[in-house]
């Protein structure tokens, strides 16, 4: 059983679910959660209502955390980041595997584990992909798609949003292709569907229109 102010498994991936979606502008409804985190329709349905009557979320015109639920749902994602820093920094794990092993420690973890994790790992402010750890002193930069960016430009990856980390191989193909937070490249060609070329650490790069509308950039 959950100990006091903890709360099942599988309340708290589906409010780590709606900030993350909602953190990506993503329309918090219940067929976007269903694809997230692979469930039925039905089954999303059932639980939001689970939801509703622990006093997580509101449903009135939109799926919405309450406080309680976002104290939640930030506890959930603060050690899902921290985990998969330590897993990539200490570890050496890809981000990959990183991602999903996390998915099992942000479940798990204590808050003295999750105090020394933070402390060993020097106080990070940001998951391997960029995305903010909630409870840290986080500075968002003025970040853009890769999309808009001109042909010509040169930017600086700032964010795989957590969009992109839940689309089959996408991980994978970012960090072997060194599109990572901190590296920096030019956009060479766009094309209209948004499509487009770039050339990082030294190698071209195709990026199709899913994953160039939103890896976020600096100039």
């Amino acid at each position: 059983m959950p100990a006091i102010g903890e709360h099942h498994p599988a309340f708290e991936e589906y409010c780590e679910c709606i900030f993350e979606l909602d953190e990506d502008d993503v329309a918090v409804i219940q067929a976007r959660i269903a694809d997230r985190l692979l469930v039925s329709r039905p089954a999303v349905s059932e639980m939001i209502r689970r939801l509703e009557a622990e006093g997580l979320v509101t449903t009135d015109g939109a799926i919405r955390l309450t406080e309680s639920g976002q104290v939640l749902a930030q506890r959930v994602v603060r050690r899902h980041r921290l985990a998969e820093r330590f897993l990539t920094d200490m570890l050496g794990l890809s981000w990959a595997d990183a991602h999903h092993e996390a998915g099992k420690w942000e479940h798990v973890m204590s808050e003295a584990v999750e105090v020394a994790m933070d402390r060993v790992l020097g106080n990070p402010t940001t998951c391997p992909h960029g995305n903010p750890i909630p409870g840290s002193l986080y500075d968002a930069p003025d970040m853009k798609p890769l999309a808009q960016v001109q042909v010509g430009d040169s930017f600086t990856v700032a964010r795989i949003p957590e969009e992109l980390e839940f689309a089959p191989g996408v991980l994978d193909f970012l960090q072997e292709a060194s599109i990572q937070p901190g590296h920096s490249g030019v956009l060479t060609a766009s094309a209209p569907d948004g499509t487009v070329t770039i050339e990082i650490d030294g190698h071209p790069v195709g990026v199709g229109s899913f994953a160039s509308s939103r890896i976020l950039v600096t100039a």
